[in-house]
């Protein structure tokens, strides 16, 4: 019998996904090579090879084996609140490798390097470009009125009034039918570029424009994406009707995603934001070899039982 064997130091093939999946109040399992869902409702077969992100929600249940059929296909699985307005845990993504992680660092702490990745996340939002003399205060200056004028346009088009982004985490019920559209199709865009970002090999955490959260990272990646994506679909939602802009919004927002075939472009970005940096490769070693050792005078192979052939074992 012949095996397929799988390098788990490789990319994965995250552009193939079908993006997000949204559960709630029901029971995941193992069916054959993929997972389904039971509710009251009846059994939702799910193609786990084919699926980016999966988001659980309050009343799901799963079972180990379906954990491990969704991980071993490389699709992410991420514990949420209720609409998705909190984020509690994640599993871990499909790539073994830690070479994009260790370039990031490495351009997040050296300031030539992180100042760099900061303009180009700047410059990807303007398709006109920006002049390269501008400094970075000035850059801010024209992104917070591009932000601004976004919001503006899109009030306009649709019809839906515009106060500004205000809503409270404790009381969802208080923030207008256009903010708790944004903040739930928000999830939705911050779980996909979650998923993206692990799945490529980076922290989640190492922020570049945003910093000190667990998903610093995350914010500056979907802030690439929110104009073209989040604003004009959250705003035609609420035009179409206030009822249920939650639901809504998931289902329009993931139409959309895969309209502008972001999930081909999220993982090329990333690569884009450190190639050409000017600071060392991380490793230039064989990425499918064991993982190598720190030392002052240089990393040393990993998988090699120092102290014997004649070596000190103290």
């Amino acid at each position: 019998m012949k095996y397929e064997t799988r390098n788990l130091q490789e990319l994965p093939k995250f552009r193939d996904g079908l993006s997000y999946l949204y559960l709630e109040h029901g029971r995941l399992e193992q069916q054959d090579q993929a997972v389904a869902f039971y509710t009251q409702e009846g059994v939702i077969s799910i193609p786990a090879a084919a699926l980016g992100v999966l988001l659980l929600g309050p009343g799901t249940a799963v079972t180990h084996a379906a954990i491990r059929q969704l991980a071993n296909n490389g699709c992410s699985v991420f514990w949420v609140g209720e609409e998705m307005v909190r984020f509690y845990a994640s599993g871990m993504g499909e790539t073994r490798s830690s070479i994009h992680l260790m370039r990031q660092v490495q351009a997040w702490a050296d300031p030539q390097a992180h100042l760099e990745v900061v303009k180009r996340m700047y410059r990807m939002r303007f398709p006109e470009g920006l002049p390269p003399d501008l400094s970075l205060e000035q850059i801010r200056g024209r992104e917070g009125v591009r932000v601004r004028e976004t919001y503006a346009r899109w009030s306009r088009e649709t019809g839906v009034p515009w106060k500004g982004r205000n809503y409270n985490r404790g009381n969802w019920a208080e923030a207008d039918p256009i903010n708790r559209a944004l903040s739930a199709g928000a999830a939705c865009l911050y779980g996909l570029c979650h998923a993206a970002i692990v799945s490529a090999g980076y922290s989640p955490a190492l922020g570049f424009i945003h910093t000190g959260k667990q998903l610093s990272f995350v914010y500056d990646i979907a802030d690439l994406y929110k104009a073209e994506t989040l604003i004009p679909t959250a705003f035609q939602v609420v035009a179409e009707s206030e009822q249920g802009v939650e639901r809504r919004v998931r289902y329009t927002l993931r139409d959309q995603l895969k309209r502008v075939r972001l999930l081909e472009r999220v993982v090329d970005d990333l690569h884009r934001l450190f190639n050409g940096l000017e600071i060392p490769d991380p490793y230039a070693a064989d990425p499918a070899a064991p993982g190598e050792l720190w030392d002052p005078e240089g990393n040393l192979p990993g998988g090699v039982a120092y102290g014997l052939d004649g070596e000190d074992e103290t």
